[in-house]
């Protein structure tokens, strides 16, 4: 019997990552053959973080790996890489690579069949000149809302239009940015401060800007485009992107599948490039229900010292629990060591003597399982949109804080059309800060964002069932599109 062969590859981040890897588990389900592709780099983090053996072969499910041009130090293999100059690597180094394994992949001879799709990153539009070459079929798959991925579309009209790049630096603080534009199908109101990130450069030789710009416009060229979303969530944007792109197919939210796998190693493999710490759950088992606020900036995100200390007292402040994930590399010009020593040099004095007992810091966790512990009733997050949909399928409201990309974008639809955040500004106040901790965890605005997301989360779940509409679209997706026998 023909069993389908998909080689599914992120772009080398970590939310990039681990969204794919939940596609790929998804995809396994189904019956396909998974090779999944890591760079090089990302692959040795990975075996780092988790133990040598933890991306090991399984009968249908493995993982390769391509150089991404960009040399590290073997004793420096967890220092961040550059973002700019990754975003030039994908676009001149992966294809060549890319191509010289699915050759090799080919001609393997094992019990995997040839290679019959590539399930791409959308930032990975090198894929479809890999998939013209083996003649196969490519699905871009965006780790983003479909308002953040309609907005990313949107950046070469607003270069076109000459509302970006800004003049100067001035039009970042003279509300320049609350300028609406009314142009945008499907975004009714939106300004110029939520669309993403990249429009607020004032350098029209931007490589963010560019690089977006460039692998938005060839993702029309990809055979069909996967969303982790819903249909019920962002049907108006869905609606516009469907005319203007290749066939769309909203699976999401995707954990909500992978999370049912009866195949225990196939749920065991994960893509953290940095180590969980396991006592995180068993410090949330220690507090009572609706307690405790989870605060996590992403994989990304970076901060100056003084955010940081003002989000420190904050916190200190709201008198409430919290769990606080600080990456090792999340403060701006501050060496990381892993230890008790790290926090202690970023954190103010006093912070620790006025959160005793109540608060627990560490460099990783399991986010998922976090915020779905009982304990949890308030998450302060940085926009990201996997952090966005698992919060929401979770039930929990959020405290937003954007950072960079599509988040500004994600912040406004959790505001202002989905009521279950409340933002925080780039200047970070503690008394915002305690504001907005109290408010979501126990103030009548913060009852109206947890009625809202329940609602939301009970129609994420419908979508996953049997004859719900993410359900039927990955069927669909696999039929038409994945699946067909071209040998």
């Amino acid at each position: 019997m023909y069993k389908p062969h998909a080689v599914c590859i992120p772009f080398p981040a970590q939310s990039h990552i681990n969204a794919m890897l939940s596609v790929a588990k998804l995809l396994h389900q189904k019956g396909f053959h998974i090779t999944f592709i890591n760079t090089e780099y990302n692959h040795k983090r990975i075996l780092k973080s988790r133990g040598l053996n933890s991306l090991d072969d399984l009968p249908s499910f493995r993982f390769r790996t391509i150089p991404d041009s960009m040399p590290v130090a073997d004793d420096d293999i967890d220092a961040p890489q550059d973002l700019p100059t990754l975003c030039i690597a994908v676009s001149n180094d992966f294809l060549a690579p890319f191509c010289s394994l699915l050759s090799q992949l080919n001609q393997d001879g094992d019990d995997f069949p040839v290679v019959s799709c590539i399930v791409s990153d959308g930032f990975m539009s090198f894929t479809i000149r890999a998939a013209t070459e083996f003649s196969i079929p490519v699905a871009h798959f965006w780790p983003f809302s479909a308002c953040s991925l309609w907005g990313f579309s949107n950046l070469g009209e607003l270069v076109k239009r000459g509302i970006t790049p800004l003049k100067d630096e001035s039009y970042l603080t003279n509300r320049y940015l609350e300028t609406t534009i009314d142009w945008i199908r499907g975004m009714k109101n939106i300004r110029l401060k939520d669309l993403p990130s990249f429009a607020r450069t004032t350098n029209p030789n931007d490589i963010f800007l560019n690089f977006v710009i460039q692998e938005t416009e060839r993702t029309a060229k990809a055979s069909a485009i996967i969303l982790n979303t819903f249909d019920a969530l962002e049907q108006e944007v869905l609606d516009v992107l469907s005319q203007v792109l290749p066939p769309i197919y909203t699976i999401g939210p995707v954990h909500l599948f992978t999370d049912k796998t009866k195949e225990k190693k196939l749920e065991k493999i994960a893509t953290n490039l940095w180590e969980e710490n396991p006592n995180c759950l068993d410090w949330l088992d220690s507090n009572e229900p609706n307690s405790v606020v989870y605060v996590n900036f992403g994989s990304i995100a970076v901060m100056t010292n003084q955010n940081l200390v003002e989000f420190a007292w904050g916190l200190a402040n709201s008198g409430k629990p919290f769990l606080w994930i600080i990456r090792p590399d999340l403060v701006i010009g501050v060496e990381d060591d892993y230890d008790y020593d790290y926090y202690s040099t970023i954190l103010p004095i006093g912070f620790f003597e006025k959160t005793r007992g109540r608060g627990m810091i560490a460099s990783w966790c399991a986010q998922k399982e976090v915020l779905k512990h009982p304990s949890v009733a308030g998450f302060l997050t940085h926009c990201g949109w996997n952090s966005i949909i698992e919060s929401l399928c979770a039930g929990v409201p959020m405290i937003l804080w954007p950072y960079f990309a599509d988040q500004p974008t994600n912040c406004r639809y959790c505001c202002m059309e989905w009521g279950i955040g409340l933002e925080i500004d780039s200047v970070v106040k503690r008394d915002e800060v305690k504001r907005c901790v109290n408010e979501v965890m126990e103030g009548e605005k913060g009852k109206d964002m947890k009625k809202k997301v329940m609602e939301l989360k009970n129609l994420a779940e419908e979508s996953c069932k049997f004859g719900g509409s993410s359900y039927c679209n990955l069927d669909e997706l696999i039929l038409q599109i994945l699946s067909k026998d071209r040998m």
